[in-house]
């Protein structure tokens, strides 16, 4: 019993101390809140249930977002329904310290809203200050394929921001 009480304990931590993570890969693939919740969930269950098979071969953080991506791109082709992006409206995982940087974050996701799933997840690794190496890990891409793929995202975003 104690080993269980001890595993979750460490399960607990490591959700904790990476719940953000968690929090901005599920935000991005979500269609409303009650949705990023369900995303939310399913990354939970996937880590729990597979926290034993991580060998540390690669950071934890690193497998946490591996898993958190695979995970929301599943459920997105598993439930078509989801077609649009989440507002940044109604999500409490924002922190609100002030109105102009709220802002800035609402158009930030606007734009990102806008691109194809592993764009998603290449610019929002590279926003977290991940790697190029760290962002192939996750990806399965080159190291190369993520500098071109990340230019290319760049100037869309760009382009999007000036239309």
């Amino acid at each position: 019993m104690s080993h269980k009480s001890e595993k979750e304990q460490q399960f607990i931590a490591i959700i904790e101390s990476n719940r953000q993570v968690i929090y901005k890969v599920c935000y991005m693939y979500a269609s409303d809140d009650d949705h990023f919740k369900d995303l939310y969930q399913e990354v939970l269950i996937n880590l729990w249930r597979g926290i034993d098979r991580f060998r540390g071969e690669s950071q934890l953080s690193t497998w946490i977002y591996r898993t958190s991506i695979n995970t929301c791109v599943t459920y997105y082709r598993r439930n078509h329904k989801y077609d649009e992006m989440l507002s940044l409206e109604g999500v409490s995982v924002v922190d609100n310290d002030d109105g102009t940087r709220l802002q800035q974050i609402k158009e930030m996701y606007r734009l990102i809203s806008r691109l194809d799933r592993m764009e998603k997840a290449i610019i929002l690794l590279w926003l977290d200050e991940k790697s190029y190496d760290e962002i192939s890990e996750i990806t399965g891409l080159s190291r190369n394929n993520v500098a071109s793929r990340l230019r290319r995202i760049k100037i869309k975003l760009q382009h999007f921001s000036e239309e």
